[in-house]
């Protein structure tokens, strides 16, 4: 082994480990091989760079953009809406009808789009039949991997596979070179799921609702039953009297109020200014237990004095007035945004905004120009922090703070005595922020004061918290402990749903910008007008601080609100609203253009005239330019991570080749499988891709095998193609975990399925692909000798 084929393995196990573990973006993954390998000088700069023009690279985008053109026009729409009436009341007839539109349509547009572009058709025709979703959102998701196997642009792989040959001066596949192993595999994947892996899925209750706005099986899926519960207030409360905003119920105890109860008369989707009165009966979604847990608090509670200014703070720690300029970095951001405290190890006491000082609540404020920041923090972190771009520093001394700020009124020091719900917890576990409505400063200990605590720092029985904040929300707090628990049986789901407000569940678009926010970051509640009752994420629904969640690509939100906003929310490009008549209005009078256009792209690239990666960008332009789509609305159809995957990790195939690497592993693959012939060699290169699509994206493994395989054959002295093409086909067929690919992911919160349910029906399913691939390549694709092809 040399020293070039050892630096290039380093850098693949690497990428191969980033990638599996998800430590960071699989984009930034693939930037920083493509880095790694042009510093170590694996790859010269250019070749490097290379991946961004490639023609395979090209036709992803291309196709992406001709997918949205059709979506956008609603050829989708019409197509699935005509599901219903071709399958009647057969259970078998709509599972292989659904199967099959998804297919056909997926063979030419990216089969993400069409399962995002199903779903919400899927789920009306659920509603109308009374059917659970369960026995048709995983048959979608499949149908439309099955369906990408049957033409070259059906998948990124089947395109990758076809320039890789092309860069290897081999003949590369054509559009429907594909078709024959492709069918004979859609086929087998629909009566398969049609005849035996329905009986498989999970079967779900089913609630209808004559408003056709309540979603399915969400009794059970969001453990609607188990987890909403009520309480009363009673006559005297402190909380009568005040609005739900005032109360901070939702930050509190993590949950929202869906309803108050009145003189018998039901108040639907309070908002935060409705005001309570005692005798009120108020209606939670989420876990009974943190209300009971809230009532060991009252020792904590009074066991707070104030204190002053002088106690609080030390020579270690400056105060200063930040003032943002125009220019200032941090305008328009809110401190959640900013993670401000983390990022400079600072806190932000106070906002003095047009002569007045905002104390409180100050986290998801949008910062502006001029505004002047109290901020505490180590001398050596406020320095740093003044060198920010746009900022301009002043120190101040106790008199301002005592006269301007009034701060000795919000210093206060909590004891944590032996028996406590936040002793031996860390400071972000313990919830003192969110239920106190303070922020901890300092914790003294005998040996010494922590500063600044970081939320990781466990609070031990004993220590003094000084805190910073409102001592009248500690009298708000006490009016919990007032809060009676209404035993009995929770509402009937069907009455919380009125003409007005509505419950619909949403997930979140592939394209969303959402992923890795969380709730109060977004300002959901202020920008929709919507609670968020739950998330379910990966198999498990989440009812208890939400606001709080870091959203995830695949995420299910049951949302609660007036119906005029849900109905908005379906104008939304982060958001995929699951039914029909919230979906934004397609451009239907330009669906028979685009699907001229469509059909006008691929016509040259079937007759020879033009290749496929010229033929797609001009069909892409001319979808623009017909305005069957806007140009910001192709920008965001392109699935812009998989492009840069793609591009970024170009150059390691590259390397691969150039420095002996493939090579080197394709004498291992020979020497080890190559003597039980070709096909055992197929074997084993199928069940390794079928296995490494769980946990690798398919256009990474791709261009990681390719040059391998294309060693391997050429030891063997035998064509490629069938290998490749048997890679290819098992690369797009990704069906044994949610996690395999972004269609599966995207039916999992829906669907109400668990990880052992795509284990069970995808595994299976993933055996008769193997049975396929094995007996039909061959037979279309033989592994003849080099001379025979």
């Amino acid at each position: 082994m040399t020293l070039q084929i050892a630096l290039v393995l380093s850098i693949l196990g690497a990428a191969v480990l980033f990638l599996v573990t998800e430590w960071m973006p699989m984009e930034v993954v693939a930037l920083l091989v493509l880095g790694s390998l042009a510093v170590t000088g694996l790859v010269s700069p250019v070749d490097a760079l290379k991946g961004f023009s490639n023609p395979a690279v090209v036709t992803v985008w291309a196709v992406f953009i001709l997918s949205g053109g059709l979506t956008r026009t609603g050829v989708g729409n019409i197509i699935g809406n005509r599901v219903v009436r071709l399958a009647g009341g057969s259970d078998t007839l709509l599972v292989m009808i659904v199967m099959v539109v998804a297919g056909l349509m997926s063979a030419f547009m990216n089969n993400v789009a069409v399962a995002a572009l199903m779903l919400p058709v899927v789920m009306d025709i659920c509603r109308s039949t009374e059917r659970s979703p369960s026995a048709l959102l995983m048959p979608l998701a499949y149908g439309s991997l099955l369906g990408g196997l049957l033409t070259q642009i059906g998948t990124p792989p089947n395109i990758l596979v076809s320039a890789l040959l092309r860069e290897n001066q081999l003949k590369p596949f054509g559009l429907f070179d594909f078709t024959p192993v492709g069918a004979f595999i859609f086929v087998a994947g629909v009566l398969f799921m049609t005849f035996v892996g329905r009986r498989l899925l999970p079967q779900q209750n089913f609630l209808k609702d004559t408003s056709g706005m309540l979603d399915a099986n969400l009794d059970s899926q969001y453990q609607m039953g188990e987890q909403v519960f009520r309480v009363g207030v009673p006559l005297g409360s402190p909380l009568a009297g005040k609005t739900l905003a005032e109360t901070r119920m939702g930050t509190v105890l993590g949950m929202d109020v869906m309803a108050v109860t009145r003189e018998n008369r039901s108040l639907l989707a309070p908002g935060p200014r409705e005001v309570l009165y005692g005798g009120d009966i108020l209606l939670f979604k989420g876990s009974p237990e943190r209300l009971k847990e809230l009532q060991l608090w009252e020792t904590l509670i009074n066991g707070i004095r104030r204190v002053s200014v002088d106690e609080v703070f030390s020579k270690e720690i400056q105060l200063v007035e930040l003032t943002l300029g125009k220019d200032a970095s941090l305008k328009g951001k809110t401190l959640n945004e900013l993670d401000f405290r983390n990022r400079f190890q600072a806190e932000v006491l106070a906002v003095h905004r047009h002569k007045k000082i905002r104390r409180a609540n100050l986290q998801d404020d949008f910062l502006q120009a001029e505004d002047m920041l109290l901020v505490q923090g180590r001398k050596e972190n406020i320095e740093s922090l003044c060198g920010e771009p746009g900022l301009t520093c002043r120190e101040v001394d106790q008199r301002i703070l005592r006269a301007e700020y009034q701060l000795n009124e919000r210093f206060m020091l909590l004891t944590i005595p032996p028996v406590s719900p936040v002793g031996n917890k860390a400071l972000k576990e313990s919830r003192l922020s969110e239920v106190l409505g303070m922020r901890v400063l300092c914790i003294i200990r005998k040996d010494g004061a922590v500063r600044m605590p970081d939320a990781d720092e466990i609070l031990l029985p004993g220590d003094e918290l000084v805190m910073e904040g409102r001592m009248e929300t500690l009298g708000t707090l006490r009016g919990f402990q007032t809060l009676e628990m209404k035993k009995g049986q929770g509402p009937d789901l069907r009455s919380l749903v009125s003409d007005k407000i509505g419950m619909v569940e949403t997930i979140l678009s592939p394209h969303a910008t959402l992923a890795g926010k969380t709730l109060r970051q977004l300002h959901f509640r202020e920008k929709f007008g919507l609670n968020v009752l739950a998330i379910f994420r990966r198999g498990r629904a989440h009812a208890t601080n939400l606001r709080d969640m870091a959203l995830d690509f695949g995420d299910a939100l049951l949302l609660y609100g007036p119906r005029e906003k849900l109905n908005v929310l379906g104008d939304e490009n982060d958001f995929i609203v699951l039914t029909q008549s919230a979906q934004e209005t397609p451009r239907l009078k330009k669906a028979p253009i685009s699907s001229i256009l469509m059909a006008a792209t691929f016509a040259p690239v079937i007759m020879g005239f033009v290749p496929i990666y010229i033929a797609t960008v001009i069909g892409a332009a001319l979808m623009v330019l017909f305005r069957c789509l806007t140009m910001e609305e192709a920008y965001r159809a392109i699935e812009w991570k998989a492009v840069f995957l793609i591009a970024g990790m170009f150059p390691l195939g590259t390397a691969l080749d150039q420095s002996g690497a493939a090579k080197f592993l394709a004498e291992g693959v020979v020497t080890a499988v190559g003597p039980y012939g070709p096909t055992v060699v197929m074997l084993a290169l199928l069940v390794l891709t079928f296995l490494a699509t769980c946990v690798i994206p398919t256009a990474a493994l791709v261009l990681l095998l390719a040059p391998i395989i294309l060693n391997a054959s050429q030891q063997m002295g035998i064509t490629p193609y069938g290998f490749m093409m048997a890679m290819s086909m098992a690369a797009s067929a990704s069906f044994m975990t949610p996690i395999s690919h972004p269609a599966n992911i995207l039916v999992m919160g829906p669907g109400g399925y668990r990880f052992k349910d795509y284990m069970k029906v995808g595994g299976l399913l993933t055996l008769v692909v193997l049975i396929i691939i094995m007996v039909v390549v061959p037979i279309f694709w033989p592994l003849a000798p080099l001379t025979g092809r």
